[in-house]
């Protein structure tokens, strides 16, 4: 089923984001945490792979596994690096014939080996131009794209940003989910320009609890998200004083709180990244209600 149709029957809820292991000793680990989360009822769960689709073959496994036998709707990346229509049609038919209805359609990043890498030289340029291939070739595919309240690091412009967002929209995206953030305000404030554009898909807000300091600083060099100033400072407070279990108990707090007022305020949900960790996402599912 279209993840989106769901999202329509489903007044709140929550969704999962996990990343697959690289190495399949690692998988029995990866497995026992979806087993935990499933207490949450989840909407759907995405599953991520690597740049150049270095881990798509396991993606593909993993995905197939989470629909047939954990009874979980999943959502499968496709990033267009290092992809060209054979490579993504190969993976959309695999998804097919498993019964996997959706996917999450993304640029990606570029591949850490590869010094200067142009994304102009790739068959698929954009995640726009993955929307469009796989909408034209395979229509009853349900397709998520990925919006950036704060706009992408790499956009020239917020209203440029904006265009493409459209563009992907009217090319067949279904719904949005969105990069992290830490300001509710800016969430709402990405739905109502995108409403004033006439994009009125479902936009599921993406919540990254923090677990640690150096692990936050990290993620938000790479998409570009900004942490509010006395969060910043609390938890570098925290850091001082308590060391990264201070850090963790603060910023699975403030994912609650954020993630609270989001669905009281009218988000349709909440996607949680998970980081593959079990016991911080049960805490803040179980402090929502699910």
């Amino acid at each position: 089923m279209k993840i989106a149709d769901l999202i329509e029957r489903n007044k709140s809820f929550l969704s999962l984001e996990f990343f697959p292991p690289k190495n399949r000793e690692s998988w029995p680990g990866f497995f026992e945490v979806v087993d935990r989360l499933k207490v949450l009822n989840p909407l759907f769960a995405s599953v991520t792979y690597g740049a150049g689709g270095g881990t798509q073959e396991n993606s593909l496994e993993i995905v197939k596994r989470m629909k047939q036998e954990k009874g979980i709707e999943p959502l499968a990346h496709l990033t267009s690096v290092g992809a060209d229509e054979e490579k993504i049609s190969y993976f959309v038919e695999n998804l097919i014939d498993a019964g996997v209805d959706n996917v999450l359609a993304l640029r990606g990043d570029p591949p850490r080996d590869v010094e200067d890498f142009d994304f102009n030289t790739q068959h698929f340029s954009h995640a726009s131009d993955l929307v469009t291939f796989i909408k034209g070739k395979y229509p009853d595919m349900g397709v998520a794209v990925a919006g950036y309240p704060e706009a992408h690091i790499e956009s020239p412009s917020i209203r440029e940003d904006y265009r493409w967002m459209k563009y992907k929209i009217d090319e067949g995206g279904d719904f949005i989910i969105t990069q992290l953030f830490f300001d509710n305000r800016v969430y709402f404030d990405f739905v109502d320009r995108l409403s004033e554009m006439g994009i009125n898909v479902p936009v599921v807000p993406g919540v990254l609890p923090i677990m640690s300091l150096k692990s936050a600083k990290f993620i938000l060099s790479l998409c570009g998200a900004a942490i509010p100033g006395k969060f910043l400072s609390a938890l570098e407070k925290a850091h001082e004083e308590g060391g990264d279990e201070a850090v963790y108990r603060l910023g699975i707090d403030y994912a609650k709180e954020q993630a609270r007022e989001l669905l009281d305020k009218g988000a349709p949900g909440v996607h949680l990244y998970t980081l593959n960790r079990a016991e911080a996402c049960l805490e803040i599912g179980k402090s929502l209600g699910f």
